[in-house]
């Protein structure tokens, strides 16, 4: 009897889930497959289980990097709009970009209950990285959306090698005792440089956290906090500029930093 079919039954038995919905993630999967029209589609494996990627590469032969993209809570890795304008624009801006699925649950979940999965967001994160490398990248970047940008932070506070960079949007600092969502202790161990930006009318433990972020991050010489005014948590407003803001940082910032051992 496989622990995946165990942890099923205990969830229909009212018991406490820390499993992915496979399914939601399969039927995402499906409708992007159908109208995906720009990069293609990848599949890469994180402890057993498969998952979907999205590989958009730059039109030029030497390209600078790979931009690894992590959507937000209950999201698709072509999501409209943010995630889909950096995995489309950036390759625009010479960045190859491989924005991955990240383990989702079931729909009407709160935050909390995703803190399970983020060992599991953490290799796919690092099946992410490896498949970066496999086809050439030597600068490799991570930008993560809301709770993906924790996942992000979570996965490279220990485990950093070979990231040259981290980008995080709206990324929530949640009032919580789950020490895996212990968003200020995971910024203090990041090392690489940071880009921490945020809407100016962003939720609540986006925009009241602003602060504490950068003062956790004091000691990261690299560390930058961008505020986007009239902007709030979905950048419905941006027309591009949070895209510019994000390959401009990294245009002068990811070139001059060494890779984080």
């Amino acid at each position: 009897m496989s622990l995946r079919f165990i942890v099923f039954v205990l969830c229909l038995a009212g018991g406490v889930c820390l499993a992915g919905d496979e399914k939601r993630e399969a039927d995402f999967a499906d409708g992007i497959n159908k109208t995906l029209t720009i990069g293609k589609a990848v599949w890469l494996e994180a402890e057993g289980r498969k998952f979907l990627g999205l590989y958009t590469e730059t039109e030029k032969a030497a390209g600078k990097g790979v931009v690894i993209i992590l959507h937000d809570m209950d999201g698709h890795p072509d999501q409209k709009q943010l995630i889909y304008d950096l995995r489309v624009f950036l390759p625009e801006h010479n960045w190859t970009t491989l924005s991955l699925q990240m383990p989702l649950r079931e729909v009407g979940v709160e935050k909390e209950d995703y803190y399970a999965l983020f060992p599991e967001a953490a290799a796919r994160i690092q099946s992410g990285i490896g498949y970066a490398k496999s086809n050439g990248a030597e600068n490799i970047v991570v930008v993560g959306y809301g709770l993906g940008g924790l996942m992000g932070i979570y996965a490279l506070s220990e485990q950093v090698a070979d990231i040259k960079a981290l980008v995080t949007i709206s990324l929530p600092v949640p009032t919580t005792e789950n020490k895996t969502a212990q968003t200020l202790e995971l910024i203090k161990k990041i090392k690489m440089p940071m880009l921490d930006i945020y809407g100016a009318v962003d939720v609540p433990d986006v925009t009241e956290s602003a602060r504490d972020r950068r003062l956790a991050a004091k000691e990261n010489t690299g560390y930058r906090q961008v505020k986007i005014n009239d902007e709030g948590h979905a950048y419905l407003h941006d027309e591009g500029l949070l895209v510019k803001r994000i390959y401009s940082w990294l245009g002068v910032t990811v070139e001059a930093a060494p890779v984080a051992q």
